[in-house]
């Protein structure tokens, strides 16, 4: 089949011929013509397989249609808003899809193309919304902002398109595109495309499309052939990094898109391996819109080798140059897994997709492998041989334990669990309150009792030191053993200021401490780092004549 049969305008048919496309995927054959009559569509697609062509292309000719007809030319100086809708989940998406409409309506007279995204001013908007405006590709957040304050005319759309429908309701836009298309003519065309219509989004379709075609071309179960895929297990954060630096300075390797699970990581990443002498950059959902259109650009221009980003990126990157996609931190669901490797192989171009995966990795390994209906090959590379055992993932018989995993610390550094059994031993387990490796004995409800008559309970009429133990903040009750969180990055609370060490447990001591008696003012104010005191512990007390309580040095109260 050629794009001839397809039954597209010649405008259209020579910009597809200019940008080297002599036959449409299995994707575009199917939707193309449907689209065309007018009908809704719900297309299941794997990613890179043409599907933005698949709705810009019928897009476009509806748009020739109409300047080819009178009756539906449109009053210069009268603002009608956009005839074609497409809603993408990220602005990068939403990039690639108006770079698509550019490029295959290039040879449609004063075709106009608005993106509307968030992290962009406004005003060049809003002026784009005032004029003539023939697509309009728009992310549900920054459209709804301008529906709000009525500068969106949404009243002649003639098509709607949501690309990327599960991702646009995994990030919570079902109310927004919900309100949406309530702004919309009923008599328009729908045309979703989703990696899956089960559940919510299966909802939605109800809602949005009328006597839909289902067209399912691929599914997250694909092989993927022109797509290697390979597992490495690392013991440790510092074998991973090794592992990973391996990688990015084979001969083989073009250029690279390493994805982290967090922004924070993503930037550490990138300072790491620009510090190493590579050609980096971060790409990630907290940079501006700006920056971010620089970063991806430079990608396309090879000025960019890797590329650390998270999974924003994993839908919306369009480079065929690369040749490495590497999971250095691992999805937060299996479905991410499928785009992320995605960007590799495109363009009929093979592609190699890595996974680096410590211990704690082994749940989301298992689901990935479960969503694809697919192993992935565990590989080893030469001089950086895991020295642990690989985890066992699926069949066999079922290891000792409590929950039915490895014995609790399997796969340490150094080989040994917490306890004193040797690595790989049987650990008893012993329900009655035996011993558990250096571990208190269980009792009821798997927590240690309470005293009765011995211990006072821990925060009746006392307050706890400032040395070891967490401030008391308004507002929030007490923890339940009085000590503040080991590792404060986990809870995302700002270090004290002036005090740039890790918090390993305890509280700063501030400035209460150096201060002269004469500076510190009231007693029931040291500052953000102390708690106010209560009556009855190193304030005034009660009974004996307000007279405060002396003070014995270091830490005594």
């Amino acid at each position: 089949m050629t794009f001839e049969t397809l039954g597209l305008q010649q405008a259209l048919l020579q910009a597809i011929a200019d940008s080297g496309y002599t036959s449409p995927t299995d994707v575009q054959a199917k939707a193309i013509p449907v689209a065309l009559e007018g009908k809704d569509l719900m297309v299941s697609s794997s990613t890179g397989s043409g599907k933005t062509a698949s709705f810009v292309l019928p897009a476009l000719q509806r748009i020739l249609a109409a300047r080819g007809d009178n009756t539906k030319r449109r009053e210069k100086g009268v603002v009608y808003g956009p005839r074609i809708l497409v809603l993408a989940p990220t602005r990068e998406l939403a990039m690639q899809v108006d770079k698509a409409a550019t490029v295959y309506g290039r040879h449609v007279q004063g075709l106009k193309v608005t993106t509307v995204v968030g992290g962009v001013p406004y005003p060049a908007q809003l002026k784009a919304l005032r004029g003539p405006l023939d697509i309009l590709i728009a992310t549900p957040g920054r459209l709804i902002d301008h529906l709000q304050t009525g500068k969106a005319v949404l009243d002649n759309v003639e098509m709607l398109v949501l690309d990327e429908a599960d991702r646009m309701l995994d990030m919570g836009f079902i109310d927004d595109i919900t309100h949406i298309a309530e702004k919309l003519p009923p008599s328009r065309q729908t045309v979703m495309f989703s990696a899956t219509f089960a559940g919510h989004v299966g909802r939605l379709a109800q809602d949005l499309l009328r006597d839909p075609q289902r067209i399912d071309v691929a599914s997250h179960t694909d092989t993927h052939e022109n797509i290697e895929q390979r597992l490495h297990w690392a013991d440790n954060k510092t074998h991973k990094d090794a592992m990973l630096d391996h990688i990015l300075t084979t001969k083989e390797m073009e250029q690279a898109v390493v994805f982290t699970s967090t922004q924070r990581d993503a930037d550490w990443l990138a300072d790491r391996l620009a510090d190493m002498g590579h050609a980096v950059a971060s790409l990630h959902g907290g940079m501006p819109q700006g920056r971010r259109t620089r970063v991806l650009q430079g990608l396309r221009n090879k000025q960019l080798r890797v590329l650390v980003a998270t999974d924003v990126a994993a839908r919306g990157i369009d480079v065929p140059t690369i040749s490495h996609v590497i999971n250095y931190g691992l999805p937060m669901k299996a479905e991410d897994y499928v785009h992320r490797i995605g960007r590799t192989g495109r363009a009929g171009r093979n592609g190699l997709a890595v996974t680096l995966a410590e211990r704690m990795d082994t749940g989301m390994i298992r689901r990935i492998q479960q969503f694809t209906t697919q192993n992935i090959p565990v590989g080893i590379i030469e001089g950086l041989e895991p020295k642990n055992p690989e985890p066992r993932m699926f069949g066999g018989p079922r290891p000792e334990g409590k929950f039915g995993g490895k014995p609790f610390g399997h796969g340490r550094p150094g080989g040994k669990p917490f306890g004193a059994k040797p690595f790989g031993g049987p650990k008893p387990y012993h329900r009655d309150g035996g011993s558990r490796d250096g571990f208190a004995p269980r009792h009821e409800g798997g927590f240690a009792p309470r005293h009765e008559g011995g211990f006072a309970p821990r925060n009746e009429g006392f307050a706890p030191r400032n040395e070891g133990f967490a401030p008391r903040h308004e507002g929030h009750g007490h923890r339940n053993e009085g000590f503040a969180p080991r590792d404060r990055s986990s809870f995302d609370r700002p270090h004290h200021q002036g005090d740039d060490r890790r918090d390993n447990g305890f509280q700063p001591r501030g400035n209460a401490f150096d201060r002269a008696p004469a500076e510190r003012g009231d007693r029931g104010d040291r500052g953000t780092a102390f708690a106010p005191r209560k009556p009855g512990f190193g304030g005034p007390k009660p009974g004996f004549g307000g007279k405060p309580r002396p003070r014995t040095g270091g830490f005594g109260r």
